[in-house]
């Protein structure tokens, strides 16, 4: 299987193994049932909910690296990726940035939010809350590649096709 992610500059082939293939597949049923690859209209839901599916990804992904142990980080040959690396790649690149850039601003204004006011109004009136939905469609980009080349590696078409993507 040839692997192209020029988002992150990640470019390069990836056979993976048994393991691999069932590694791929659970951490692609995340990606593809979440936020992070699936539309979040301007009218739907909370950023911070938004932010926190991101984040349970780190928890995720751990979880299947240590069920899958190190057979899916095996070095391969000819310099082929493995899951692992992939995997990390994909918190460390795809999610972090955002993460560690948004995580703590949308804190500091939800801090400010008034008694009388509830989370949604407070977040609607957030003067940034653009920004952080327009980072969280570019980071889709990056997570949405990842997921191609996790069904690519399961071998079952992308799901994602049957999401609406107009946003």
């Amino acid at each position: 299987m040839k692997l192209n992610l020029r988002v992150l500059e990640i470019s390069g082939t990836w056979e993976p193994n048994a393991a691999e293939r069932q590694a791929a597949w659970e951490l692609y049923v995340e990606l593809v049932t979440r936020v992070s690859v699936v539309p979040l209209r301007e009218d739907e839901g909370l950023l911070r909910e938004a932010l926190t599916s991101l984040y349970s990804l780190f928890t995720t992904t751990r979880e299947v690296l240590r069920k899958y142990g190190p057979e899916v980080a095996e070095p391969k040959k000819d310099g082929q990726y493995n899951f692992g690396y992939l995997a990390v790649a994909m918190l460390n690149y795809g999610v972090r940035p955002l993460l560690a850039s948004w995580h703590p601003t949308l804190e500091d204004w939800e801090a400010s939010r008034p008694a009388d006011c509830s989370r949604r109004d407070h977040e609607l009136a957030w003067p940034r809350a653009s920004e952080l939905r327009t980072a969280l469609r570019d980071s889709r980009s990056i997570l949405t590649a990842y997921a191609g080349l996790l069904a690519s590696a399961c071998g079952v078409p992308n799901l994602l096709q049957a999401v609406p993507t107009d946003t």
